[in-house]
């Protein structure tokens, strides 16, 4: 089976500051199916930029740059958007209708599946709810299936951004710094329900976190980044200490997510790590 993504000498400048030098540079990465890797680096390193690209939100400069063994950017339009269907990425702060119910958000990560018309139906009653509920409760967030979006927390937005991911039917899951809200039981019951799900449809995983204590905890594979570029990607095993000090020099970085004021939960016991 071919590399989920392949991308080769690559450089991605933002359109919007081209006298700036380029947000990625020189980027080589292969990653396969159900593999799991988390993507660290200081504040600016270029993380994001790497999860929109790979997500086909964000065209490349130059280099190569495959998905599922095709050239996006070669193809047509009707072509690159099929293929996006077979990805789903979860943004730090997901961009949910606030006046909408959360059953409704949630149930539209389906919307790629269906017709016009069962999507216009959806809106004013919600075609699965019971799939929903399951997908929330994963993020210990089943009692909100009707609340509006602008009631949630901070974390309760991210989390019903995760909870679409759980519906979808994507082959590659890219999450960008989910934690930033959650506190320390939170983001452990979150990372495990990530890699879970992952590994259970056989999908690459791919997140980017501040926390580095964590992404060593629960990914197998690390890729730093730096200035644009890769400083390492190596096994966990093989991430010393050094490394990361030097990866982190001049900067702050944090090792457990402090509580949030807006997460209002107890602490969970949290069980089924891998």
């Amino acid at each position: 089976m071919s590399a989920v993504f392949t991308l080769q000498d690559l450089t991605v400048r933002h359109i919007a500051d081209s006298a700036a030098p380029p947000a990625l540079q020189g980027i080589a990465l292969s990653v396969a199916p159900g593999e799991q890797l988390a993507i660290i680096g200081p504040s600016g390193a270029g993380k994001t930029t790497l999860l929109a690209t790979l997500s086909l939100s964000q065209r490349p400069e130059s280099g190569t740059f495959e998905v599922f063994g095709q050239q996006p950017w070669t193809l047509g339009q009707s072509a690159r958007h099929q293929l996006r269907t077979r990805l789903f990425l979860a943004p730090q702060t997901p961009p949910l209708p606030p006046r909408q119910r959360v059953v409704t958000a949630v149930l539209a990560a389906r919307l790629p599946q269906w017709s016009l018309w069962r999507a216009l139906v959806s809106l004013v009653k919600p075609s699965d709810p019971e799939a929903a509920w399951q997908a929330l409760s994963r993020f210990n967030l089943g009692d909100k299936l009707y609340s509006r979006v602008d009631r949630l927390s901070g974390g309760e937005r991210q989390r019903c951004g995760l909870a679409r991911l759980l519906l979808s039917s994507a082959e590659a899951l890219l999450v960008d710094e989910p934690l930033s809200a959650l506190d320390p039981a939170l983001s452990e019951l979150t990372l495990a329900t990530l890699r879970q799900e992952a590994a259970s449809r056989n999908a690459a995983l791919i997140c980017t976190l501040h926390q580095v204590d964590l992404a060593l905890a629960h990914f197998p594979r690390i890729v730093a980044l730096k200035d644009g570029r890769i400083a390492f990607d190596l096994p966990r095993a093989q991430v010393t200490p050094e490394m990361i000090s030097t990866l982190y020099q001049g900067e702050s970085y944090t090792s457990t997510p402090a509580p949030r004021h807006d997460e209002h939960q107890a602490p969970l016991a949290v069980g089924g790590c891998l």
